[in-house]
């Protein structure tokens, strides 16, 4: 079998972001962003100086960790924000502000998963883009076990009764499902 590993290797950065139509001068979130950041700095070049995306997640190290780089690299235009996605309202970002909302692989960490999504679908503008990448329903040598796994026809059926409608779908990787949602 052939060594995948973490990055560019499972994920194709650039391809998922152009899937989630994100340009100059948006406002983007990516919910659950992991202390790599692997989607947040390729999304602060794309939306520009004027633009703004902010990395939320629950773990502070995590938020620390990517403070560290937007200093270093001086980037003005991330924002770490401390949010339980599990809590509606909590995440400190204005409601229908976001032009996108990136969840890539965050669902499968809980159990919450219909609260993230309402949550997420709270901070979106009518009209813009929920983009949600998961492990695909099958076996794999890595990744979640099949329980923790995202069922994605369950996945639309909830989007649908949440007042999104699915634009696209689409192969994310090998090993990912892709799916792009616009609020109504």
């Amino acid at each position: 079998m052939d060594k995948v590993t973490g990055g560019n290797a499972l994920l194709d950065v650039n391809f998922i972001l152009s899937k989630a139509k994100i340009g100059e001068n948006m406002k983007v979130a990516d919910l659950g962003c992991g202390a790599s950041g692997h989607f947040v700095f390729s999304a602060a070049s794309l939306i520009g100086k004027r633009g703004k995306i902010y990395a939320v997640d629950i773990l502070k190290p995590i938020l620390e960790a990517i403070n560290k780089r937007v200093k270093l690299e001086n980037i003005e235009n991330i924002e770490t924000v401390w949010s339980d996605l599990e809590i509606f309202g909590a995440t400190k970002i204005e409601s229908g502000s976001l032009d996108v909302c990136l969840l890539v692989n965050t669902l499968y960490l809980s159990h919450k998963r219909v609260e993230i999504i309402r949550e997420a679908i709270r901070m979106l503008k009518k009209g813009g883009n929920l983009l949600v990448v998961e492990w695909k329903n099958i076996a794999s040598p890595f990744g979640p076990s099949a329980e923790e796994q995202v069922k994605a026809d369950l996945l639309k059926q909830a989007a649908k009764k949440l007042g999104l409608d699915i634009e696209e779908e689409f192969e994310a990787g090998r090993y990912h499902f892709g799916i792009l949602f616009t609020k109504l």
